[in-house]
Formats: C-alpha cells, sequence, structure tokens
C-alpha cells in the first residue's frame, strides 16, 4: 500500500465512504518524502514509544512503527478508525485510540502504554488546534523527551521565535518556558490532499527539565504575560492594567523596581525580564 499515491487514497477513502471534514481541518501527505524525515528528527529508536496526535490514513504512524517499539496514535474522527485498521494492518507495534487528546488523561496513557520507555510526540497537527494541543502537552508536564510537530508556517515562526523580538507572543514565551524550539524544515501546500491555503513547518519542541527562570509563581507568572501581550500596540502597561485590574501606580513601581521603562512593550522584553516584572507586580500587589 502507497499511502502518500493520491489514486490509491482516493480508492481507500471511497471504499470507506469517507469524506474530508473542513471542521477537523483533514488534509493528508501526498508527498512521500515528509513523514520518514518527521520520524527520523523525531529521535524516538527501537526502545521508545511515541504519541501520535491525528494520524489520518497512518502515513506517518507507519514511518513510526518501523523505528519505535510502539506507536500509539490518538484520532478524533471515529470514520477513520476502520481505515487505519486496514492500513496498519501490518503495524504491530500500534495501537489506535479514538479519543480527543485534550479531553484524554495523557499521563495515565503513557503510564499503560509504555512502562520503562523514553517517550515522545509526533504528529502532523490539524491547524485549528496547534496551540491548545501543545499547550496541553507542555502544561501537562508529561514524562516526555520531545514534541515533532507540522504547523502552519506562520505558527512555527511564532512558536520558535526569540523571546524579546517582534515575533514573540505569549504563546512564544509559554513554550520557550517549558522547552527549547527549533524550526526543522519547511513543507509547501501541495504536499497534501486537499492542499491548504497555506505552508507548513516542522519544528521540534524539546522539553526542558526544568524552567529557564525561576518565578515566585507560576500561575500569576502566565497571567502577566499573557495581559502583557493582550495589546501588542500599546504598552505593556496598557494591558497588564486592563486585564489584570492592577493600578497604573502599581504597575510603575512594579516597572521601575524590575528596572524596565515604563513605555515598554511586551515583546522587547527577554524572559527574564518578565519574569522579574511577574515576581515584583506579584511582591506589591500581594500588600
Amino acid at each position: 500500500m502507497e499511502l502518500t499515491d493520491i489514486n490509491y487514497i482516493k480508492r481507500l477513502l471511497k471504499r470507506h465512504g469517507f469524506t474530508f471534514s473542513k471542521a477537523l481541518g483533514q488534509n493528508f501527505l501526498t508527498d512521500p518524502t515528509v513523514c520518514p524525515q518527521m520520524a527520523e528528527a523525531c529521535g524516538a529508536g527501537a526502545e521508545d514509544g511515541v504519541i501520535e496526535i491525528g494520524p489520518g490514513i497512518g502515513v506517518l504512524t507507519a514511518e513510526l512503527a518501523k523505528r519505535t517499539k510502539k506507536t500509539v496514535s490518538v484520532e478524533l474522527d471515529t470514520r477513520l478508525i476502520p481505515v487505519l485498521a486496514e492500513t496498519l494492518t501490518d503495524c504491530r507495534n500500534t495501537e489506535v485510540i479514538n479519543a480527543d487528546v485534550l479531553k484524554t488523561d495523557l499521563n495515565a496513557l503513557i503510564s499503560e502504554h509504555f512502562p520503562g520507555m523514553r517517550v515522545f510526540v509526533c504528529a502532523n497537527l490539524p491547524y485549528y488546534i496547534t496551540s491548545p494541543v501543545i499547550m496541553y502537552l507542555l502544561e501537562s508536564r508529561l514524562p516526555i523527551e520531545s514534541i515533532t510537530v507540522m504547523v502552519q508556517k506562520e505558527a512555527a515562526e511564532r512558536l520558535c521565535a526569540p523571546v524579546g523580538s517582534r515575533s514573540a507572543g505569549a504563546i512564544t514565551v509559554a513554550v520557550n518556558y517549558y522547552a527549547e524550539a527549533e524550526h526543522l524544515f519547511y513543507v509547501k501546500r501541495d504536499s497534501f490532499m486537499p492542499s491548504p491555503n497555506v505552508d507548513s513547518e516542522v519544528i521540534k519542541l524539546t522539553v526542558r527539565k526544568k524552567p529557564p527562570i525561576e518565578v515566585a509563581d507560576e500561575e500569576f507568572f502566565f497571567k502577566v504575560v499573557k495581559a502583557a501581550f493582550s495589546q501588542r500596540r500599546k504598552t505593556a502597561a496598557n494591558g497588564l492594567s486592563s486585564m489584570l485590574g492592577i493600578s497604573k501606580n502599581d504597575i510603575n513601581e512594579a516597572l521601575t523596581a524590575a528596572k524596565l521603562p515604563s513605555a515598554v512593550r511586551a515583546e522587547s522584553l527577554t524572559m527574564e525580564q518578565l519574569g522579574t516584572l511577574s515576581n515584583e507586580l506579584r511582591e506589591i500587589t500581594n500588600g
């Protein structure tokens, strides 16, 4: 079976009565070079386990199965389960779970399916859930080595941007807090069926053993980050005041204590400066 052959894909899907769902962001790869590269870049070896999200018809799954001890694929679309049963029939070290990954206890899944193994995540993520899935994976503090994913090119640029650059946003800071992000390679839009309106990129997030900064209150830190970036055309102080309900006097006092100018914009702040500002704001607002 050639899972990237357009004619084969059409026959397979027709046989199962499957039609693409725009709501689920379904675009199946037809470029045979992409998934082998992804599976290799993922870094999982013969004694390791991999969690895949949104396997589609199993193109990446089959490549992961060649390289790993076990692959567990989480697929939301019930209609694809019988398709995957056919395409992965020879991949005896794979298991497909019909579930919503955002409602799945992944720590429990890892304990059940990957005892004693290093675990990696590798997936072609539907564009509409890119950020929620990545943040769910990171915030769950899973015992995983890395997350290798294909995402929309624009999202990749934001996720991998240096903190403190014009391209950075709240998601950049959050990802950088939990992982080290890197660009791997681009994937053109005509590599899919049907073709999306944008190009894609494969990126890798290597999970940190500990965050790059220490903050007094992690939950408050992320609230500060989100608020600071909420009004990108205005100063960080404006966003902090309107989103957190903190007085301008308290914010200016915190900025001064953090040795930052009152008109500073969020995208110019480094990770260390954001951490210091969060700590100062917390101390001032707690009285």
